[in-house]
């Protein structure tokens, strides 16, 4: 049987935005290239990984499995196992969050989780039946990240929920600077320098993350055009497509114990939720109650949240719901949530923003002296995950 589960050697690729430093960089190199990275940090042998869990957020990177691919291109065993993990933004965390249940269920020992995006080559897409039509023919862009399932877009359905419950555009707007402001903080203070590790092979160096700006200002903000069908959201308070993997190890305590490992944090439950295909902005505050309730432990007693800013609209309304729309007690939950800054700051590689959060979040409570922490993640079309964790050492 297990002896708790613990995770170790985060680490995560600087983040690279749309069409910049990564954009020739197939997702499952920067898997392969944080694989690497994060087995060297923890000084293990190949052989001791049981398996590797990887969410992909984008149709898989529009190839054919791409998480094997990047064991293959890894310095892992070829004979090692992977698992590949679509649900969308939330794919990085269930990575994790799978890797917990087959260690508790004494399945694995030690696993590498996580996740990668290339948005930048996600591929147009040509329907088949296409292929010997005479006549004009229509590309599908997965980027517009729309569905059948609802009329709407993303950014438009979650513009209306937030309005609908009073968080408006000045509120958005607010949020985003704010992301960009405890970022670059942080960053000052050399708080990312622990889980980012500079991407370099062949020609490419990469060492900070691109899509933060410092120039943002509320003034500039306010002046943007907002997107799609979205009466709120615009590409400023939005993050923008991102490239980049994020990992670490999750492991029994024992074994951990016995491979010498630095244990950042146990990870004490692990949460699935869904709702109506509509509810993305508060998904997150569902899945917190739910991961709560299992571990039997209080919102009171949680020092820090970390809550994916798939808008910045996410954290406002899901900070809201927790709060029971006491917007008091919501401004208060909001002073220890993305402290050191969100995904409209760092930017958002859908597969690797799971993985991202829960690293940040173990380090940010070990920078404050230990405490419980938990982090959220909405997923397209009412999906949401959180994870609950308690700092070591």
């Amino acid at each position: 049987m297990s002896g708790g589960v613990v995770i170790a050697a985060p680490g995560r690729t600087p983040f690279g935005r749309f069409g910049g430093a990564l954009k020739d960089i197939p997702a499952p190199e920067l898997g392969a290239f944080v694989i690497d990275a994060i087995v060297a940090r923890a000084g293990l042998p190949s052989e001791k990984i049981d398996a590797a869990y990887f969410g992909v957020g984008m149709i898989g990177s529009g190839m054919l499995t791409p998480v094997r691919q990047a064991i293959l291109r890894s310095k892992l065993r070829q004979e090692t196992p992977s698992f590949g993990v679509d649900r969308a933004c939330c794919s990085g965390m269930t990575a994790i969050g799978l890797a917990f249940k087959d260690i508790r269920a004494g399945e694995a020992s030690l696993l590498v989780a996580g996740g990668f995006e290339s948005l930048s080559r996600t591929p147009q897409l040509l329907p088949r039946s296409h292929v010997h039509r005479v006549g004009r023919v229509a590309l599908d862009d997965p980027l517009m990240m729309r569905g059948d399932v609802v009329e709407a877009s993303i950014s438009g359905y979650t513009a209306r929920e937030a309005l609908q419950l009073g968080v408006d555009r000045r509120m958005q707007d607010e949020w985003a600077l704010r992301s960009h402001e405890r970022y670059f903080e942080a960053d000052a203070r050399g708080f990312f320098d622990a889980e980012r590790v500079a991407y370099e092979r062949g020609p490419v160096r990469l060492e900070r993350d691109e899509p933060p700006r410092r120039d943002t200002s509320l003034e500039k903000l306010s002046k943007l055009r907002t997107v799609y069908d979205s009466e709120t959201v615009t590409a400023g308070n939005a993050p923008g497509l991102s490239d980049g993997a994020a990992a670490m190890i999750a492991a029994d305590a024992v074994a951990a114990r016995e491979c010498g490992l630095e244990v950042q944090a146990e990870v004490l439950a692990y949460a699935q939720v869904c709702g109506a295909p509509t509810s993305g902005s508060y998904t997150p505050a569902v899945a917190i109650r739910e991961v709560l309730r299992k571990a039997d432990v209080r919102l009171d007693d949680i020092a820090l949240i970390e809550i994916n800013e798939a808008f910045a609209a996410t954290p406002l309304v899901s900070t809201l719901k927790l709060a029971d729309g006491d917007k008091a007690g919501a401004e208060r939950l909001r002073a220890r949530t993305n402290i050191h800054g969100g995904a409209v700051a760092i930017g958002h590689p859908l597969g690797a923003s799971g993985a991202r959060l829960v690293m940040t979040l173990a380090a940010g409570l070990r920078a404050r002296g230990g405490g419980l922490g938990v982090a959220a993640i909405c997923g397209g079309f009412g999906q949401g995950d959180a994870i609950l964790i308690k700092s070591v050492g």
